[in-house]
């Protein structure tokens, strides 16, 4: 089985199953992986800043090693035993069908006029207050985690599994597992996660620009706004802390002619981000419907331009074709 057809079963594993509640997902476990060896490097080294980064090499060598170590064994027990685990890695990396849900869940809610089990649900999604979310800050909110998470969810692991499989599909979630875990700017985790939160905005640097033109050939089919996407991801996508996910959420403003950033509650205090998009049209529920669809789609779109590019054939010459990719970056963030 070759790299696109164990793509194309994990895609249909996604859509059939999800992510199941009862299953332990990898990343928990690589979560707790790191919280354990913080405790360890900082009491063992000196220097916050060198025992992040002693901490992450040993979370992404650990995930690399586990990944590896798990489909020799499979494929010991039969080459279709391999295969299946090989899929069922690259599975578990992948999100659209548990976006989609989570989304239209906060939808439905909004359609109950049942604003506070909206809030509520919203806040599973993001890591902002949510208690005094007014509707159109619900689905600001909502729409703002589809657009990011597209590319961290969706298209950055399918990116990793064409190219390099399961091992660098595994590889790629451990550096997702440890931004989310360490990459944060604050007193404990300035220094400490400063190799996490780098690593992550290297990981995502080529899927996060190849996203957007699967975004805005997305919005085209959908009959939406591509011209506005592509000039508003230009205009503003650099606006944003990361070098990344500023990329997504403007072309998703721009397809869906909304403004989305602006100031937002965290920790009890306000916090003012910079605006993305043009506020062509209210925030209205329809548009978390819009941007699940958009969403959708761009996996479409995706999955097909990863196949066309030749990632995942025998020789690797698909990656040959990713040199000269238009840089659509700027300046990032932690």
């Amino acid at each position: 089985m070759n790299r696109p057809t164990q793509v194309a079963c994990a895609l249909l594993l996604d859509a059939v199953v999800g992510d199941p509640r009862w299953l332990p997902h990898p990343a928990v476990g690589t979560g707790r992986l790191a919280l354990r060896l913080e405790r360890l490097t900082r009491s063992r080294i000196r220097g916050d800043k060198r025992a992040g980064c002693v901490t992450a090499m040993a979370v992404v060598g650990s995930a690399a090693l586990a990944t590896v170590l798990i489909e020799r064994a499979a494929r010991r027990l039969h080459p279709w035993v391999g295969e299946l685990a090989s899929v069922a890695i690259i599975w578990t990396a992948l999100a659209p069908r548990g976006l989609a849900v989570h989304a239209l869940d906060v939808l439905a809610a909004l359609e109950r006029d049942d604003l506070d089990a909206a809030r509520n649900l919203v806040g599973r999604m993001v890591g902002r207050e949510v208690a005094s979310l007014d509707e159109a800050g619900v689905v600001r909110a909502a729409v703002e985690s589809v657009a990011e998470n597209t590319v961290d969810g969706v298209t950055a692991p399918l990116f990793y599994a064409f190219a390099g499989g399961p091992a660098a599909v595994a590889v790629y979630k451990a550096v997702s597992t440890l931004d989310s875990t360490f990459g944060y700017r604050n007193q404990r985790y300035e220094r400490f996660g400063w190799a996490s939160a780098r690593a992550d905005d290297l990981a995502n640097l080529v899927p996060s620009r190849l996203t957007v033109l699967a975004s805005v050939l997305a919005a085209a089919l959908l009959g939406l706004r591509p011209v506005d996407a592509l000039r508003v991801c230009l205009r503003d996508g650099r606006k944003h802390s990361s070098p990344n996910s500023g990329l997504a959420e403007a072309t998703a403003a721009g397809a869906l002619g909304v403004q989305l950033g602006g100031p937002l509650m965290r920790d009890g205090r306000l916090a003012e981000y910079p605006t993305l998009g043009d506020p062509v049209y209210p925030l209205d529920r329809d548009h978390i419907r819009q941007a699940v669809r958009l969403m959708g789609v761009t996996t479409a779109v995706w999955t097909a331009m990863m196949a066309g590019l030749g990632l995942g054939r025998r020789g690797g010459r698909g990656l040959q074709r990713l040199r000269g990719v238009g840089d659509l970056d700027g300046a990032g963030g932690q």
